[in-house]
């Protein structure tokens, strides 16, 4: 029994890398067209080094074709990740070499093309990126020129016992060229704290929906074993933060655009705010200042408030399928004429695009604009928002709100910024806001590394704005969120429907509709929900709420259970349009309706016999002396 365990020990060690490259096989033909293939090849052989016949990428040539900013210096977390994707299905063969298979499957699962090959496992990547992200020993680092002599020499052993895989990726295309099979090397030696629990979280939906289509999960459960615990694993916090500025810039990167263009507005000004804008969502990961980002954390986060943060990373990883070296318009032409004598083809100038914002306000910018795009579809943010309301320019009331938002018939998103109040008040002004709102019975929320006590919080509202009376109104696909100093998003309840209230006590988000005034004579505070947002009737002031418990119209954290609330003096507050033109014009159209409404209301037609109308209004108590006292009934 024992020799018959080894055996099958040995069997699996085979079958590995012999699996790894089927599944290559098997992407290359379900996850991209023939004319797909041709550019990957040509643009993976035009900038491959080579040594001893094996063509690989290094991290240098990664970063400079995906144009990764040196100001950033993400580049060799990039690198790293991609040596560990290029492994997949096996952690145990990684980092691997950046053969043309390993960097078919890193385009494969970045572009998350693998969903048409890995039904059941293509409803989430993340757990496959935070293992590319964990901190590891690496045996492959940046430092290397060329990859180390031994694992070329086994790459290229392995050539020679095995069939040649490249021509059977690249017959899809149609091609002729040779290629590389992945290597079997030792896996990343991740830091092995004490803990050692939540084995289940081991089991990788991706890898194993791989293998079982592939017919091979016992050769992944026995690769498993060799992998070490991902609960063991952390992202450092310096690393996650250079990749997170990265995710920003490259957020509203459409298919096809090169990432230079938006590299080119990285000023020293605007690597400032990129810091703060991701020192504020690294925050919401390490609520104690711990040194690394667990996957405890990384996953309960990331679907709750940042379910879009790795969108970018496709329209990045698309250029492999798009070569400058091959003109389409010449194949064809050479099909019915004499091949053209220039060998090159002229680059498409860059055409001009709309701006990504019309303008920028106080409160959102282009960094801010990429945040709420890690949690909104930024389909629906880059180029089509428009200012409605901007505080600073129409003014700090309820009625500019109204004469500038509504009528809006498309979703907006509320934004506001302020500085928090002092636990004691002190002014008069900050004492009379206290007065109509009940003892303040939680503490502050995280400053995280703000130090000047500044907040900026928003809300999500996907019905148009008017006012509101006895009921609230919204949905539960409005959001509440906060920006800074710590990011995070609360997401509608079904337990109460008191979404949004807009009144002349101000504008209340998840808060109950303002009560009758009590007619006994005594004070009555403002009602606040469980987790809520208020702007009072001067847009002075506003309170955030959130009491952990919950049981309101918007769900609590689910990281921070404490109860906390802040007290703010708004500083800047701003409504932005969710549409383009179309929706525009409509509120332009409803706007017009209501004047014309409004001048007919103001003329009261009269008749010909103008004596005799006047009388019949003076019989009706509408014009005429009405200020004679009556006489007595009795």
């Amino acid at each position: 029994m024992g020799q018959g365990h080894s055996d099958e020990h040995v069997a699996h060690n085979v079958s590995t890398e012999q699996l790894s490259h089927e599944l290559a096989l098997r992407f290359a033909k379900k996850c991209f067209t023939p004319l797909e293939i041709t550019h990957f090849k040509d643009v993976f052989r035009s900038l491959a080094d080579e040594q001893d016949g094996i063509q690989y990428w290094k991290e240098e040539t990664l970063c400079r074709f995906l144009v990764i900013p040196d100001a950033l210096g993400p580049g060799p977390l990039i690198y790293q990740m991609a040596t560990y994707l290029g492994a997949f299905p096996f952690p145990s063969l990684a980092p691997s070499i950046l053969t043309i298979e390993a960097m078919l499957k890193v385009v494969v699962v970045m572009t998350e093309r693998y969903r048409t090959v890995l039904k059941r496992g293509g409803a989430d990547r993340n757990k496959l990126l935070f293992r590319s992200l964990a901190v590891f020993d690496r045996r492959m680092s940046s430092m290397y020129e060329k990859p180390p002599q031994d694992l070329l020499d086994s790459v290229r052993d392995e050539k020679l016992e095995k069939v040649d895989t490249s021509d059977a990726i690249l017959d899809e295309a149609r091609s002729q060229a040779a290629g590389e099979e992945p290597h079997p090397i030792r896996g990343f030696s991740i830091d092995k704290p004490a803990n050692d629990a939540d084995e289940d979280e081991d089991d990788d939906e991706l890898a194993l929906a791989a293998l079982e289509s592939l017919d091979a999960i016992e050769v992944f459960k026995y690769d498993q074993r060799a992998d070490t615990k991902i609960h063991h694993a952390q992202i450092p916090v310096d690393n996650f933060r250079r990749l997170l500025m990265l995710l920003l810039v490259i957020a509203p990167l459409d298919a096809q655009e090169s990432l230079s263009r938006h590299a080119e507005r990285l000023t020293a000004r605007r690597l400032e705010s990129l810091k703060e804008v991701a020192d504020s969502i690294l925050w919401s990961f390490t609520p104690e200042q711990n040194a690394g980002i667990f996957y405890q954390a990384f996953n309960k986060i990331i679907p709750a408030s940042l379910p879009y943060m790795f969108d970018g990373l496709n329209p990045l990883f698309e250029h492999f399928l798009f070569s400058k070296n091959i003109d389409l318009s010449k194949r064809k032409r050479s099909s019915t004429s004499a091949p053209l004598t220039s060998p090159t083809v002229p680059e498409v100038p860059d055409t001009p695009v709309d701006p990504l914002l019309p303008r920028e306000g106080d409160i959102l910018n282009l960094d801010v604009l990429s945040q709420l795009s890690f949690f909104i579809k930024g389909n629906s943010l880059f180029r089509r928002l428009r200012p409605l309301y901007l505080g600073a320019d129409a003014g700090f009331s309820l009625g500019s709100i109204e004469q500038k938002v509504f009528n809006w018939r498309a979703p907006s998103i509320l934004l506001v910024s302020g500085t928090r109040l002092s636990f004691t008040p002190t002014a008069s002004r900050e004492r009379a806001f206290a007065d109509t709102l009940p003892p303040k019975r939680f503490p502050d929320g995280a400053s995280g590394n703000d130090s000047k006590a500044k907040v900026i919080f928003g809300a999500y509202i996907d019905v148009p704005w008017k006012h509101t009376y006895k009921e609230a109104i919204g949905s539960s696909d409005m959001l509440l969120f906060q920006l800074s100093p710590v990011h995070e998003v609360f997401r509608a309840s079904t337990l109460s429907t008191e979404y949004l209230t807009f009144t002349k006590t101000g504008i209340g988000l998840g808060c109950p509709p303002p009560r009758p005034k009590n007619v006994s004579g005594m004070s009555s505070h403002t009602a606040l929900g469980p987790v809520s947002m208020m702007l009072d009737s001067s847009l002075e002031f506003g309170v955030f709420t959130h009491d952990s418990t919950g049981g309101g119209s918007f769900h609590p954290s689910q990281t921070r259970k404490s109860d906390w609330q802040d007290r703010f003096e708004i500083e800047s507050l701003e409504i932005w349009g969710c549409g383009g033109d179309e929706e525009a014009e409509r509120q332009r159209a409803a706007w017009a309706f209501e004047e014309r409404e409004a001048e007919a209301r103001k003329s009261v037609r009269m008749g010909k016999d103008i004596e005799s109308d006047r009388a019949l209004l003076e019989m009706a108590g509408l014009v005429g002396n009405h200020n004679a006292s009556g006489g007595s009934m009795g």
